[in-house]
């Protein structure tokens, strides 16, 4: 056998959302055999190969930092690229080097006989439920690149649960570009999935669900909330409703109303309390008045969500919205923007303070970045800060009692 030091080093690198992530992981597993594989870029070393699994979502920026970040430390590296990389992304690429490779998931995927389970953490799980969606938002590039739905079989879904489980994850992540519509194409839904799961596959894991666009999680909506009753489900759920204005839900060719979303939020929020909802909001979107963007903070208000994802809009090249009229100052996009993330660091301020004085059972994540502090999850997936002396091990579990709150913590004290 093959010393590990001996084979040529390839660097992973995943940028955006837990699916493109858990590609990342699917790409490292397939070259274990050939290749010393490590998950991001490295200090010191000079990779031979890079695959830079890539996230467009929000512009270019990013992924090309990424790009002439892995020029700089390996020039004569092979490079990949996957992930999100629209016909645009791929132009602007091809201005800065002509020795990168694009590839998919399915062309660097490979049958492997190796016995190394290679994840970005041993105790989370991340598992990809499905591909596509079935949506053609006019912002949206991805769509572009993903294309039309593709769930993966149940029974391979839960077998993979089976495996992490058994392999010490404490955490299973359920992720795709849209796990709200998972099963649509094979007559079943995420509910489904997750209750199969759960009679399954035993043992002392949480799961966490992915995004889901809301007018799909309504057509399932009671037997959603039932996963929910369940301790191994956090109690978290993503529901994107990206503005508060229906004229501008339309413009944006989003399929649900600011109604459907508050009646989600409210079934969550008060189904189960202390619950985690976390949605996202685009600000600045074409035609978006004073008044479409009051309804935007309305909605947050109503909702009180406890993560939020603001984004300015930017013009993706090659979507319906890059063309379209009444484009939004930049300058006004500040202020919206600025004034949203105000009135939702305050709510989700509120919302953590509620915490205060519980006693909770919280699993360790990783070292915070102050010496001596650490990064828990409690039972809603709420990140919990904790000080500790001694060194705490990621995956051991810790009775706390909530001190104190932030906007995107809460302060908790061993027990």
């Amino acid at each position: 056998m093959e010393c590990a030091y001996n084979k040529p080093l390839l660097a992973v690198i995943s940028q955006g959302c837990a699916a493109n992530f858990g590609d990342g992981e699917k790409i490292a597993r397939a070259f274990a055999e050939d290749y010393r594989v490590l998950f991001g870029m490295p200090e010191l070393q000079k990779p031979e190969a890079f695959v830079l699994n890539v996230c467009t979502v929000k512009g270019n920026a990013g992924a090309l930092k990424l790009l002439r970040e892995a020029l700089s430390r390996a020039p004569e590296a092979k490079l990949f690229i996957t992930g999100c990389a629209p016909k645009d992304f791929r132009e602007e690429v091809a201005k800065i080097t002509s020795k990168v490779v694009f590839t998919s998931l399915k062309d660097l995927q490979r049958e492997s006989n190796a016995e190394t389970v290679l994840r970005e953490s041993p105790l989370v799980g991340i598992v990809n439920i499905e591909e596509g969606c079935l949506d053609a938002c006019a912002y949206c590039s991805t769509r572009l690149v993903k294309g039309r739905l593709h769930s993966y079989p149940a029974a391979d879904i839960v077998q993979q649960v089976k495996s992490l489980v058994s392999d010490g994850c404490v955490e299973i992540q359920l992720t795709g570009q849209d796990c709200g519509c998972y099963g649509f194409d094979t007559d079943t839904n995420l509910a489904e999935l997750v209750q199969q799961i759960l009679a399954e596959v035993p043992g002392d894991y949480k799961m966490r669900l992915g995004m889901g666009n809301p007018r799909h999680m309504l057509r399932y909506l009671d037997s959603l909330l039932e996963c929910f009753k369940d301790e191994r489900v956090y109690k978290f759920i993503h529901l994107p409703v990206q503005s508060g204005s229906d004229s501008v839900l339309k413009a944006m060719n989003r399929k649900h109303s600011v109604q459907d979303y508050i009646e989600l939020a409210n079934a969550f929020n008060s189904k189960f309390p202390l619950f985690t909802l976390s949605t996202d909001l685009i600000v600045g979107f074409p035609g978006e008045s004073e008044r479409d963007f009051r309804g935007t903070l309305d909605i947050l208000e109503k909702t009180r969500p406890t993560v939020c994802n603001i984004t300015r809009f930017v013009a993706r090249p090659n979507t319906p919205a890059y063309n379209m009229a009444d484009a939004v100052p930049d300058e006004v996009k500040h202020v919206r923007s600025a004034a949203l993330a105000e009135a939702f660091q305050r709510i989700a301020t509120e919302n953590n303070a509620r915490w205060k004085g519980t006693t909770e059972t919280v699993v360790i994540e990783k070292p915070g970045y102050r010496k001596g502090t650490y990064i828990a999850r409690n039972a809603a997936y709420r990140p919990v800060a904790i000080s500790s002396e001694a060194p705490l091990q990621p995956g051991k579990r810790f009775t706390v009692t909530i001190t104190d709150a932030e906007p995107f913590a809460l302060i908790g004290t061993i027990n």
